[in-house]
């Protein structure tokens, strides 16, 4: 099949005149990297689904509102990752358990991840310091998780990352400077316990945390 030859703006605009199909091409066009970024907001699987398609309903029925002034990638992001934050306020979500066992089968393209390792050993150390960081991500305030997930698990820039959370530049540095000494503080107190001299499956000091896999398998436009 064909791909859609019309931009993202010309798809909302033909939406807005009543095409039926053109909102479900946008989002699809575009759906991954929006599930990426509500799983690594909500931290859980079925939560993420839940915002999404909070947001994606947003979106439609809120396109005509869209003024121009910005992409409609950053304009559907922000969508997102406002829905997503409204769910884990009035939730009150602070999460402090590991993310579940079935993650893996919703990570996403583009990952992180350098491969898995050779040796089953290193295979395992390498899934636990996985789990350690979306464990201790999923405990950050949510304005913090939201700035971390977008400028260093989804490569945006501090400026656009500062366009889709609708803030000025200097509050996403401030709030991923939060984050990241936050984060390195959880990530000590979730690291496991070792004997002296036991440097087996370890990270040699001062090295940087392992990042986990972007998540993939979105869930299908309702």
């Amino acid at each position: 099949m064909t791909a859609d030859p019309r931009s993202d703006a010309e798809l909302l605009a033909a939406h807005v005149a009543g095409e039926a199909a053109a909102f479900g091409t946008l989002f699809a066009r575009h759906r991954d990297r929006l599930w990426a970024v509500a799983l690594r907001t909500m931290g859980d699987p079925d939560d993420a689904a839940d915002g999404l398609q909070d947001a994606m309903v947003a979106a439609y029925r809120r396109a005509a509102s869209f003024r121009g002034d910005a992409q409609v990638t950053t304009w559907l992001h922000r969508v997102v990752v406002n829905a997503c934050l409204d769910r884990i306020r009035a939730a009150k979500v602070r999460r402090a358990e590991p993310l579940p066992d079935d993650l893996d089968e919703h990570q996403a393209r583009g990952s992180t991840h350098t491969g898995t390792p050779a040796d089953p050993g290193e295979q395992v150390v390498e899934e636990e310091r996985r789990r350690e960081v979306l464990a201790a991500l999923a405990r950050l305030p949510a304005e913090q998780r939201a700035a971390l997930v977008l400028v260093d698990m989804e490569g945006y820039s501090v400026a656009e990352a500062a366009e889709i959370l609708d803030c000025a530049p200097g509050t996403v540095k401030s709030r991923c400077s939060r984050g990241r000494a936050r984060l390195a503080e959880l990530l000590q107190l979730l690291a496991p316990r070792r004997e002296p001299g036991d440097t087996e499956g370890g990270n040699p000091p001062g090295s940087p945390p392992v990042r986990s896999p972007r998540p993939r398998g979105p869930p299908a436009p309702a």
